[in-house]
């Protein structure tokens, strides 16, 4: 089964004045066959040497990009690793609730 990342921005904040976008509120999503989860971050960037792109100019893939470049490959992969984590859990648990009384066989 292979598992799928997708990555999205739900929110940026930036500056009126310019359009500097300060923070992106990203959410990652995983889904195999059958089971999914998701992490939601926020991350803050410095603000850019040089010219800003237009904040109308700018797209989600580049945004996504912006954010994976800071988090590194480090982070996305242990970010990877605990939604892979909780999918794995979803299709076999390691915990339970109930009592074993009462129930109809």
């Amino acid at each position: 089964m292979t598992t799928e990342f997708t990555w999205a921005i739900a929110q940026l904040e930036r500056e009126t004045s310019d359009g500097y976008v300060f923070t992106a509120h990203y959410t990652v999503n995983a889904k195999d066959d059958i089971y999914s989860a998701g992490a939601y971050g926020s991350l803050g960037f410095e603000r850019p040497e040089g010219e800003l792109i237009p904040f109308a100019d700018l797209t989600e893939g580049e945004v996504v990009q912006w954010v994976l470049d800071a988090l590194g490959e480090e982070k996305v992969t242990s970010i990877y690793e605990a939604l892979q984590g909780q999918l794995d859990e979803q299709r076999n648990p390691s915990k339970a609730a109930g009592v074993p009384w009462g129930a109809a066989a």
